[in-house]
């Protein structure tokens, strides 16, 4: 296993760096007071950047009734919690290599994360969370199965052999990666967050996406999971595992309602999901 882990943190070194003004943000959401103004600057330093967070800003993703022409307006109108969930998307996405993964089929993967993002803001929004709460809830997400790019960038060969063992009966994709390469995508990604200095919460989700039982609840992780279920449930692209997990006891009691009961409430997620589809656009021109 320590080989393993080795290897994954060799390979996370590798990984290029976030776009610069998303670095200062991250370190200007560390819980020292920042004003406003500087949280702006730090992104209207980039002018490409602030474009694309303009144009997501303007989308149909957001639905604003009136144009939004400065970042600085954003900031006040979504406020800077959502603005820096934003920013953090578009820099992930914009940081993953392009082109052709030999055994990774890129549409489905970020189709499946889009939807758990979506998902999971739906979810907090329904639970009365403001936009900095929501804002989390996509991002992670959206980031939850980061640690699959690492391993389909780095290691393609295991990780052909890894998604060949998942298809057996009882093998999940966890238990695959642990067997095959010592380590698994929760773990993988975690220590990829960890690189690009994500949020303690962040890493939090990505860590422990898989193992919600081994940590005590949060409302960020508990929208990520049931999401996460949802998606593989609506069948909303795929990540390469299909298990759909139950639900545990806490977050039943969280929602109110089962897993079954999650889906026939979550009414829009289609349209909402296909609005989305401008981050990928955005982060990946």
């Amino acid at each position: 296993m320590q080989d393993g882990l080795e290897s994954i943190r060799d390979a996370v070194e590798r990984v290029p760096a976030l776009h610069s003004s998303v670095r200062t943000l991250m370190r200007m959401s560390g819980g020292e007071v920042y004003p406003r103004l500087d949280l702006v600057e730090a992104i209207d330093s980039d002018p490409v950047f602030s474009l694309k967070i303009l144009r997501l800003a303007n989308s149909c993703f957001f639905g604003m009734p009136q144009e939004m022409t400065s970042i600085r307006q954003v900031g006040v109108l979504l406020g800077m919690g959502m603005l820096q969930s934003v920013a953090l998307g578009l820099a992930v996405i914009a940081a993953i290599p392009s082109g052709t993964f030999r055994d990774m089929n890129m549409g489905a993967f970020w189709l499946h994360s889009l939807a758990t993002a979506t998902a999971a803001g739906m979810l907090a929004r329904k639970l009365g969370a403001g936009h900095e709460e929501r804002g989390d809830c996509f991002t992670a997400g959206l980031l939850h199965d980061l640690g699959k790019i690492v391993f389909a960038l780095f290691m393609p060969d295991e990780y052909r052999a890894v998604m060949k063992y998942a298809m057996e009966p009882d093998v999940d994709i966890c238990r695959a990666e642990r067997e095959i390469l010592g380590c698994d995508h929760a773990q993988a990604g975690e220590l990829l967050a960890r690189h690009w200095d994500l949020p303690e919460r962040i890493c939090g989700v990505i860590a422990h996406h898989h193992s919600p039982d081994e940590v005590s609840g949060s409302q960020l992780l508990d929208c990520v999971f049931a999401a996460d279920q949802i998606s593989k449930r609506l069948s909303f692209g795929t990540a390469g595992n299909y298990e759909v997990e139950s639900l545990p006891a806490r977050m039943e009691e969280r929602f109110g309602m089962g897993l079954q009961g999650i889906v026939e409430d979550l009414s829009g997620l289609d349209e909402a999901v296909d609005a989305s589809r401008i981050f990928i656009k955005l982060g990946g021109g």
